[in-house]
Formats: structure tokens, C-alpha cells, sequence
């Protein structure tokens, strides 16, 4: 649920009805209203904001959640790189993602803890997305400290379509879904979709992505059931990122060195991804319940060579992650409406269960062939979680919400090379939370919510006793890492189609450690604190217009005073959208990723990238009789010269001195894409 506590919707409504105007068009696109959540920086995205912005990967339909940005660094098949709120997340940590009620982090995962590999989706299937951000939800655990996002697939298909795109550099994708009612109260519908692009890569990144989803619905929002059945496959080769030096010289080995090229042109990979997933719900008056259950099966073959010769001249420094895992979940609550003396309430409690059975190992690896074993490992891993909220209306203006929630984690590690490595250990988090909402008056509300979250580490990391490469002592560390955040928000319709919410906010750790995977170990750092200042608009001057400004400001330090590499300090994205304008519909969107400190002592800074998207699209019904529209997608609208990441450290080509310095990942030149979609 966005919102804990239902009794508040005559409040929303009576918002709603203050300001018609804020509703006309963004009702559309968000839910967002006054009255309809329970913090500034918590809101819904329906599909129809979805379709108005064009997006390069299927992970990008994040970066609607504002403050966040979405980036690559290694072939699209690898999960992308997100910034939010003064973090890099990686792959994922701290940020929770969920698809159709399935959780996308990989705990003790063969890359980095919590990777989130969103290609997999299909963003044509996007009902909407509910997100979430800081640790003060009672419903979400593991991962979720710094925010997370639900995205919801459609239970039925409007009408059965067709939808064909090319592109620049080998891009070419089609998806085509059909939908049947099989009874009065039930339909399904099925989505295939193919895809493969090149790139602008020297080397051609000859990805092949293979989807398909499966979906049985029955009953209504009230009550009912769905099943889905989710497959996904891909394989690419991936230009990883190369010395900055080389770009900036033009040449490498007295050849010709541009943005494009590779320095190992065999890294890249495989993965997959199956799973089938049942849910069950029923919503009255007074009582609100969810029961749903998955399983997942999950492989990834990952070649990378982010230091070229340093560690192993003769052969390079080609590494593999592999990661083959079956996953089992289920999770239940139940939501009443009572009384709490003279005080009118509505309580909730849940359950959820999470187990993987996790094959994991890290190869030394000579063009994709195995030459070295660093680790290889079994690990079962458990995580389960319990909670209970109340959400009280403390008077006609005032409603306060407390929760806790309790984690506790089992990790079995049997380390095949060094049985020392292996073993048991187990962890508990508790994580109180808090919340007052106040309002609204004239049509502003007010928030202050508080809490404590939590990040899981990588199983191998809490039963360690060797570096698998150093052969050095080492010791475990905690399974469960502590975080505390706290904001202070605003959310206002008092201007005539302009809702803004205005957040401060702060979030603490205990400490950042991080299993490396690139290494098979665990590397160490002090806690830290994170704090910023979030300003986001929506503005409809009419039915045709809508725009979007975001603005997240960040200041982050370990709790020594050093800067915490990658950590962005600014992030921005603003997008006019046009809509109805007769058969057209146009976008523009600017994206803008700050610099960020690339050591601790801030002696060297990534420099910030800033690139347009545009979308315009022609409705084509009256020439074709059906809903058909046509679009046209430019990415990189300028072409501008950026870079998707930015880091500093040591490495060393072939027959060179090894040396220290930064390294990029640049972001795509301007691409064309045409789309052309129908109905039948």
C-alpha cells in the first residue's frame, strides 16, 4: 500500500476537490495528490507518464523516481549503474526493486551485493510504479535504506498490440503481446519480445535479448488472483571502461584510440532469468489482505578486465563472476481499520520470507577461458522478516504512524578452496519507525519521518577468516549493517496547477562495507552520513502540458571527514511533455549527473554530464482505422562528449609501466530510434 492508513482518503479527496486543476492532467501521470502518502519523497507513477519519455535501457524507467539517475558501464546486459541520494548504488545496494511482487537485488551475488539486473523488463507491460524513499517504512527491509520502487505489470491488456523499432548501430526490437478473456471474471495475456543492438562500440556489443511473460489474472481489485510466468535470456560482448588517457591522446600502440574502443575485446556475458509467481488479495471496507509466493531460477557468466595487465602480464587480467541460484519467497499482511480508545486507526501487520541456494565463484579467466580459481563457493542464505504498523488519527489535522520491523539472516557458507572461509553465522536488525503527517492547510501538507534500516553483506564476507588472494588473515563481518535517516518534508498544491514537495534529508551508516566481488573480499570503511535537499515540481498549465523538475543536492562523508568516492552531489532532470496537440505528442527531457569526489581527499572529481532526450510521436489512427502511432526517439540530443562513470585507481596496459589514474565509461553518442505500434 502507498499509504498506510485509508481513513485519510476523505482528506485526500477533500484536497482533490480544493485544486481540480492539479488533477486534470498529473492525475494521469502520478498519485500524488495532497492527503495520499505518507512522506514528500514517497509517490506513484502510472504508465501514461511511462509512454511520454523515451528510455535508452529498461532499467532507465527508474529515473521517473526523482533524484535518481540510471547509467552503464559494462554492455547492456549487465545491470545498470544508479545514483541516488549521494550514493553510488552500483548495482543496487541500498536501492530495493521489485517487479510483479518479486524482489530484483541478489543478495551474496557473483558481481556486488545487491545487484539489480532490471533488462529483463518489459516497460511496455508497466501499470505503475510506487516509490519509497529512506529507511521509514516499516513494509520494506533489506536493501531499502536509501529508497526502493515496486513496479507493478498490468493484471489485463487493453487491447492486443504489435510494436516494431529500429535504430542506429544495429538496434532492432520487437515486442507483441495478446490478451483473451477466458471467463467472465478472467483473462490472460501473453508478451514476447526480441531485441539485439551493436552500439557505437568498436568492437559490436551483439547483444541478443530474449523475454517472454506469461500472466493469468482472475476477480477485480477487491478480490482476486493473478499467476505470472516471467523467461528471460541475453548474451553480449561489452566494451568495459578504458584509461582516460588514451581517449584523450587519440591513439594507443601508435593505432588510431577512440571513445569506442575496446581493450579486451573479449569481455561481456550471458545471463538468465525464469520465474513464476502467484498473488492473492482481497480489499473491503475495513480489512485489507495480500498473500503471494515466487520462484526463481537465476545464471550469470560475467567476463570483465577493468585493470588489463596489472596483476597478470603474460595472460591480462580477465576475470569471471558466475553466479547460478534458485530463489524462494512469500510474504503476507493483513490491514484493519479499529480503534484506539477515543482515536480512529488502522494497524497492519506482515510477514516475509526470503531463501536462496546460491552457486558462486570468481575466476581468473584468458579470453573467456578458465585459467585460475580465486573462489568458489555453496551458500544458503535465509532472510525473514516481520512487522507491525499503526497509523492513528491523532486529530482532524494530525496523524501519526509507528512501526517495527525485525530481520533476522542465516548464511551457511562451504568454501570449496579454503574451508577456513566457510561455516555458519546469523543476524538480527530491529528497525523502529515514525511518522507524523500534518494538514492539510490550504492544500499543504506537512511530514517528519524518522527510522532505522538496514543492508545485508554478502554471506562470504561474515564467515571469512582468508583473503582468497592474499592468503591474509582477515576478519568476518557483521551480517546486517545498521542505518538511520530522518527527513523533514512539504508537499503543496496552493498554486494552480503546480504540486511541489520539498524534502531535507539525512541518513547514517554504521559503516560501508562492501564485499568486492572484483576481489572476493570484503573491503572495509569507516560508517557515514549522508544528508541533501530535494525539490520536486509538476506543473500543468493546461491539458496539453505537463512539466517535470527535479533537483536532489547531496552532501556526503565517511564519519572520518573524507569524501565517499562516486558519491554525485548534484542530480537534476527536466522534462516538458506535450500532449494531444491534434495527432502529435512531443518530449524533452534534460538529464543532469553532478560531479562527485573520485579518491576521499577530493584531489581529483568526476566531471558532471549533462545530455537532452527528445520523443515526438504522430498518432496514426485515422489513417489505419486502429490505435497506431508512430515515434520518433534522439538520445544524446547534442551529442554531447560524457561519460556514463568515472573512477580513479591503478592499472597497467600490456608492456607499460603500471600506473594510477582515471578511468571512464562513455555515455552513447545521439542515436535515432523509430517506433511504429499498433493495435488488433
Amino acid at each position: 500500500m502507498c499509504c498506510a492508513f485509508q481513513l485519510a482518503n476523505a482528506r485526500a479527496e477533500e484536497a482533490a476537490a480544493e485544486a481540480p486543476q492539479t488533477v486534470e492532467v498529473t492525475g494521469r501521470h502520478y498519485d500524488n495528490a495532497v492527503g495520499s502518502s505518507d512522506a514528500a519523497s514517497q509517490g506513484s507513477i502510472r504508465a501514461e507518464l511511462l509512454k511520454s519519455r523515451p528510455a535508452l535501457r529498461p532499467g532507465e524507467v527508474l529515473e521517473f523516481v526523482p533524484g535518481l539517475i540510471v547509467t552503464q558501464h559494462s554492455g547492456d546486459g549487465k545491470a545498470n549503474q544508479y545514483f541516488l541520494r549521494g550514493f553510488n548504488l552500483d548495482h543496487g545496494t541500498d536501492f530495493a526493486t521489485s517487479v510483479d511482487g518479486m524482489p530484483v537485488n541478489m543478495p551474496t551475488h557473483g558481481h556486488g551485493q545487491g545487484y539489480s539486473d532490471l533488462n529483463f523488463l518489459i516497460p511496455e507491460l508497466v501499470d505503475h510504479i510506487d516509490y519509497r524513499k529512506g529507511p521509514y517504512f516499516a513494509t520494506h527491509g533489506d536493501f531499502a535504506s536509501a529508497g526502493a520502487a515496486d513496479i507493478a505489470y498490468k493484471t489485463r491488456l487493453d487491447t492486443p498490440f504489435v510494436q516494431l523499432t529500429a535504430g542506429q548501430n544495429g538496434y532492432r526490437r520487437a515486442v507483441g503481446a495478446v490478451s483473451t478473456p477466458l471467463s467472465e471474471d478472467t483473462s490472460a495475456y501473453a508478451a514476447v519480445e526480441w531485441m539485439a543492438n551493436d552500439g557505437p562500440w568498436t568492437v559490436p556489443e551483439n547483444l541478443r535479448r530474449k523475454n517472454a511473460v506469461l500472466k493469468l489474472s482472475q476477480g477485480t481489485r477487491a478480490q482476486g488472483a493473478s499467476v505470472s510466468l516471467m523467461g528471460y535470456d541475453a548474451g553480449w560482448t561489452s566494451t568495459d571502461q578504458v584509461p582516460e588517457d588514451l581517449i584523450t591522446a587519440g591513439q594507443y600502440n601508435d593505432k588510431p584510440f577512440s571513445r569506442w574502443d575496446s581493450l579486451d575485446p573479449t569481455d561481456g556475458g550471458s545471463t538468465s532469468r525464469y520465474s513464476l509467481a502467484g498473488e492473492w488479495h482481497r480489499v473491503g471496507d475495513d480489512s485489507e489482505t495480500h498473500v503471494s509466493a515466487y520462484a526463481m531460477r537465476y545464471r550469470l557468466k560475467l567476463f570483465s578486465n577493468f585493470t588489463y595487465a596489472l596483476e597478470r602480464p603474460d595472460t591480462g587480467d580477465q576475470f569471471s563472476q558466475q553466479d547460478a541460484r534458485s530463489v524462494f519467497g512469500a510474504k503476507a499482511s493483513q490491514a484493519w481499520n479499529h480503534m484506539l480508545g477515543s482515536l480512529e486507526a488502522r494497524s497492519e501487520v506482515g510477514a516475509q520470507i526470503r531463501y536462496d541456494s546460491i552457486h558462486v565463484g570468481l575466476f581468473d579467466t584468458e579470453a573467456r577461458q578458465v585459467i585460475g580459481t580465486t573462489r568458489e563457493d555453496d551458500v544458503k542464505e535465509t532472510l525473514a522478516g516481520l512487522y507491525g504498523q499503526s497509523s492513528v488519527q491523532l486529530a482532524p489535522w494530525l496523524r501519526g504512524i509507528a512501526g517495527l520491523r525485525v530481520d533476522r539472516a542465516s548464511f551457511d557458507v562451504d568454501s570449496r578452496l579454503q574451508p577456513a572461509n566457510g561455516g555458519k553465522a546469523d543476524a538480527t536488525q530491529w528497525s523502529p519507525k515514525l511518522s507524523l503527517i500534518a494538514g492539510p492547510w490550504q492544500k499543504t501538507e506537512l511530514f517528519f519521518n524518522a527510522g532505522r534500516g538496514f543492508h545485508s553483506n554478502d554471506a562470504r564476507g561474515t564467515t571469512a577468516h582468508i583473503d582468497p588472494k592474499t592468503g591474509d588473515a582477515v576478519d568476518p563481518v557483521p551480517g546486517l549493517v545498521a542505518s538511520r535517516g530522518m527527513e523533514l518534508g512539504l508537499r503543496t498544491e496552493a498554486l494552480p496547477g503546480l504540486q511541489s514537495s520539498l524534502a531535507l534529508w539525512q541518513l547514517r551508516f554504521d559503516s560501508e562495507l562492501v564485499y568486492v566481488g572484483d576481489a572476493g573480499a570484503t573491503e572495509a570503511s569507516d560508517g557515514s552520513r549522508r544528508h541533501g535537499i530535494e525539490f520536486n515540481n509538476r506543473w500543468t498549465s493546461n491539458k496539453h502540458f505537463l512539466l517535470d523538475a527535479d533537483f536532489a543536492f547531496t552532501h556526503a562523508r565517511f564519519d572520518n571527514g573524507e569524501r565517499i568516492p562516486n558519491a554525485v552531489d548534484k542530480v537534476a532532470s527536466v522534462a516538458a511533455t506535450l500532449q494531444d496537440i491534434g495527432p502529435w505528442s512531443a518530449s524533452l527531457q534534460w538529464r543532469y549527473l553532478g560531479s562527485g569526489a573520485l579518491v576521499e581527499d577530493n584531489s581529483q572529481r568526476s566531471n558532471p554530464a549533462s545530455t537532452f532526450n527528445l520523443r515526438v510521436g504522430h498518432d496514426l489512427k485515422r489513417y489505419l482505422g486502429r490505435d497506431s502511432a508512430l515515434t520518433l526517439d534522439v538520445f544524446n540530443l547534442f551529442d554531447r562528449k560524457v561519460n556514463d562513470i568515472q573512477y580513479v585507481y591503478a592499472y597497467q596496459l600490456p608492456n607499460r609501466d603500471a600506473t594510477e589514474g582515471r578511468i571512464v565509461h562513455p555515455a552513447e553518442p545521439r542515436s535515432l530510434r523509430v517506433s511504429f505500434r499498433t493495435a488488433f
